[in-house]
C-alpha cells in the first residue's frame, strides 16, 4: 500500500507542469497588458533594473547608500502606484500581472524551506485514498445518511442507556470533534462489536474535515503495519516514498487507524506503533482508532505504555446494539 518512486514522482511533476501553466498564462497576460497599456510595459523594466541601479549608485557613492537605497524604493513604490492606478483604470484587478498559484503557501514548488508543504502531504494522502477507493466509500458513508433507526430504543441493562440514545451521544461527539477541531486537541476510540457502525463513523468524521480542508489519512491496522515493516526491511527503490508517506502519517492532521486488534503484532512493530500514538500526542496531532477489543482485551494484546497512552489520552466511546450488517442484510 505505500507511496511507489513513480507516483511520488508524478506528484513532482504535476508541480513542473502547474508552475510552467502559470508562468505561460502571465506571459500571455503580460503581452495583453503592455500591448494596451504600454506605460506598464515600461515600469516593468524599470522596476526590473532596480537591483543594478542600486548598486550603480552605492559604488558611486558608498557614503550615501542608505540615501540612495531609500531614494530608489520610494521611486519604485510610485511606480508601483502607478501601475496598479493604471490596470484599475483599465478595468483590471491590480493583481493581474501576478503569477497564480494553486498553493501561495509554497508558489507550486510542494515545499516551504526544504519541508513538504501542507499541499504535497495531500498529494501523498490523495494518492492513498485513490489506491483504497476511500472516495467511493465517502461518497456513501458520511453524516448525511446516518441512520438512527438501526439502533434499538429497547434499554440496554448493562449500560443503563438504549442503543439509539447511546449512538445519538456518541454521534454529537463526533459532531463536536469535527467543528472544535482547530480549538481543541482531542483523540477518540470508538470500541464495541462487528457491525456497529465503527467504521462508518470514522468516514463519517474523515469526510467532514477533508471538506474542509483537513489532511486526514485513513488506514486499516494491517496496512499501518505492513507500512511499518516496509519502512524498516524493505530497501528497494520504493523504500524513500514508503518513508516520505510514514513521514506524512506522523505530521497530517487527523490519524485514522481502523480495526485496530486485527493485525500481526510483534514487538519491533508494537514499539513503531507506540512511537506513532506518542509523536502525535506530544505534537497535539489528532487520531482516531476503532476496534472491536473491550478495554480488557487491549492488555493482552499490547504493552502496558501502548494502553496507557491509549486509554489516558483518548475518549473511548463504546457502541452497544445489534450488527447492522445483518440487519441490512434480512431487510
Amino acid at each position: 500500500m505505500g507511496i511507489k518512486e513513480s507516483q511520488y514522482k508524478k506528484i513532482l511533476k504535476d508541480y513542473e507542469l502547474k508552475r510552467e501553466r502559470s508562468n505561460k498564462e502571465l506571459r500571455l497576460r503580460q503581452e495583453e497588458i503592455y500591448a494596451k497599456i504600454p506605460r506598464i510595459a515600461e515600469i516593468d523594466n524599470i522596476l526590473a533594473s532596480t537591483g543594478i541601479e542600486i548598486s550603480k549608485a552605492i559604488l558611486q557613492n558608498p557614503e550615501k547608500s542608505e540615501e540612495l537605497i531609500h531614494s530608489l524604493e520610494q521611486k519604485n513604490l510610485d511606480l508601483i502606484i502607478e501601475k496598479a492606478e493604471l490596470l484599475y483604470i483599465n478595468g483590471y484587478n491590480k493583481n493581474y500581472l501576478e503569477p497564480t498559484y494553486h498553493c501561495y503557501s509554497c508558489k507550486d514548488t510542494g515545499y516551504i524551506s526544504n519541508s513538504p508543504c501542507h499541499c504535497f502531504k495531500q498529494a501523498l494522502i490523495d494518492i492513498a485514498y485513490d489506491q483504497s477507493n476511500l472516495k467511493e466509500i465517502l461518497a456513501i458513508e458520511n453524516f448525511d445518511n446516518f441512520n438512527f433507526d438501526y439502533f434499538s430504543d429497547k434499554l440496554d441493562s448493562t449500560m443503563n442507556i438504549s442503543p439509539k440514545e447511546n449512538i445519538k451521544q456518541i454521534y454529537s461527539h463526533c459532531i463536536r470533534f469535527i467543528e472544535q477541531f482547530d480549538d481543541n486537541f482531542d483523540n477518540l476510540i470508538f470500541y464495541g462489536n462487528s457491525g456497529l457502525g465503527k467504521t462508518f463513523l470514522c468516514n463519517c468524521i474523515a469526510k467532514d474535515l477533508l471538506d474542509r480542508g483537513k489532511t486526514v489519512i485513513y488506514l486499516t491496522a494491517f496496512q499501518l503495519f505492513q507500512l511499518f515493516e516496509q519502512v524498516r526491511f524493505n530497501k528497494d527503490d520504493e523504500e524513500n516514498s514508503s518513508r516520505n508517506y510514514l513521514d506524512t502519517i506522523f505530521t497530517v492532521d487527523l490519524l485514522i487507524i481502523d480495526d485496530l486488534g486485527t493485525e500481526f503484532s510483534t514487538s519491533l512493530t508494537g514499539s513503531e506503533l507506540f512511537n506513532c500514538l506518542n509523536s502525535r500526542l506530544l505534537d497535539k496531532k489528532h487520531t482516531i482508532i476503532s476496534t472491536n477489543l473491550s478495554p480488557n482485551d487491549w492488555q493482552k494484546q499490547y504493552s502496558e505504555r501502548i494502553v496507557s497512552r491509549i486509554f489516558g489520552h483518548y475518549k473511548a466511546l463504546k457502541l452497544i446494539g445489534e450488527d447492522i450488517r445483518i440487519q441490512k442484510k434480512y431487510k
